[in-house]
């Protein structure tokens, strides 16, 4: 799942949240240490419930006290002060751009090993669990998902424009992202309607995630303002927000999330994760969506991990949550219900995941679309910085979308603001 900005009063909530556990209260209704129960901070959004009580159900007697803290920022932002404090939940979800900074203080979590992690690794993608590992081998997390990308488009409104609908034709429209912003123009031209949502997640996000090197090299060194493909996104971005296609909407806001069912915008760029978003977001517009492929055909865009803190009480009963809802056969079970794009390449070609149809977007095959999205991934390395640097790249766009920033001069107005940001 993908973070977004930071609004102060839901972070203060999730402070607060952090805080009070420090304070020494148990936030969970079960007895602390009992082997039988265990507290559980995610993310909102991603409908976690329905997971949990899968699992409960599956193991009677075993209660899971779920807090959805906020976004994945928020949530991230909440373990590192219970961190602090030292009273912390049993299990957490980070999103993958928060994960290196946590990876880099693994005496702060369980070090998986000992419950047999380094025995099941070879279940997950190479570079996905690589992510998770310190440099002393210490394994601190197990991956949940990963975010193969897509485009989730109306027919409905692409029919209105004089535009093909099937999704094959579709994807043909938008070979290259320079294609991808043509076909808005015409859809615009058609309409005199917003093609797609917004420019910063809808195209630089998409696009900088689709090449083998993003904000770091393969070193670890800091290379956000050399690297070709980030400047590239950039460009991309900005071409798009002064093209006047956009619909000015910053993702996972509110206003965002009712666009998606009040015809604001014709396309929204969709990982595997997203598409549990919209059927959320927009129940009414179900059949309404198809699903085509991204522009450039490949790429990943988020994915998250399950980890245990060091002073966790209940710490068995946590790895057991994982080790059953994270193998390969619950990860499968899990993007059929969910839409969640496994980890664990074993069951690419289960015929459950390749002939999955998806009956809200069309009957997309959306378990063949994914799967081929990030067969096709160069990976990348993700640094502490990496989330913190995205941010303010989409900050400086959505400005020049908005008509607050120059885009003669948004490049260097990133740097800058990213240089204050991390201190380099």
């Amino acid at each position: 799942m993908k973070s977004r900005i930071i609004p102060s009063a839901a972070l203060t909530a999730a402070l607060a949240l952090a805080t009070a556990a420090c304070g020494g209260g148990s936030t969970s209704s079960q007895p602390a240490g009992d082997g039988k129960s265990f507290e559980f901070w995610s993310f909102t959004g991603i409908n976690q419930k329905v997971s949990v009580e899968g699992y409960q159900k599956q193991n009677p007697g075993v209660q899971v006290k779920l807090t959805e803290v906020g976004n994945s920022v928020e949530t991230a932002q909440a373990l590192t002060t219970a961190l602090a404090g030292g009273k912390v939940p049993d299990l957490v979800l980070i999103q993958g751009d928060d994960l290196p900074k946590f990876v880099q203080q693994p005496q702060n979590f369980q070090d998986l090993r000992q419950y047999g992690a380094d025995k099941v690794k070879g279940d997950y993608l190479d570079w996905v669990m690589s992510q998770s590992t310190a440099k002393g081998g210490e394994i601190i997390g197990i991956p949940t998902d990963v975010g193969g990308m897509a485009v989730a488009y109306r027919t409905d409104l692409f029919k209105k424009a004089g535009l093909p609908t099937d999704r094959e034709e579709v994807g043909k429209l938008w070979p290259t992202w320079d294609a991808f912003i043509e076909t808005g123009k015409k859809y615009t031209a058609a309409t005199g309607k917003a093609f797609v949502d917004n420019a910063a997640t809808s195209v630089f996000y998409q696009a900088v995630n689709q090449g083998p090197q993003k904000y770091y090299d393969p070193s670890g060194n800091v290379v956000y303002s050399t690297s070709p493909q980030v400047k590239a996104a950039f460009d991309l971005a900005i071409k798009a927000a002064q093209a006047g296609i956009t619909a000015k909407q910053s993702s996972f806001t509110d206003g965002w999330s009712a666009g998606m069912g009040k015809d604001q915008f014709a396309v929204i760029s969709a990982p595997s994760w997203m598409l549990n978003g919209i059927r959320t977001n927009a129940p009414g517009t179900k059949g309404k969506w198809d699903v085509a492929v991204i522009p450039g055909g490949a790429g990943n865009w988020g994915g998250s991990y399950l980890a245990i803190p060091k002073n966790a009480k209940n710490p068995k009963a946590a790895w057991d949550y994982i080790a059953k809802t994270q193998s390969p056969q619950g990860q499968l079970d899990h993007f059929v219900d969910s839409g969640a794009l496994p980890t664990t390449p074993s069951v690419y070609k289960d015929p459950k995941l390749t002939g999955l149809k998806d009956p809200f977007f069309s009957d997309a095959p959306t378990g063949a679309i994914y799967t081929t999205s990030l067969l096709g991934l160069k990976p990348f390395h993700i640094g502490p910085d990496s989330s913190a640097i995205g941010q303010e790249f989409q900050n400086a766009i959505t400005n020049v979308e908005q008509g607050k920033g120059d885009p003669a001069k948004a490049w260097d107005a990133a740097l800058g603001n990213i240089k204050t940001a991390i201190g380099k």
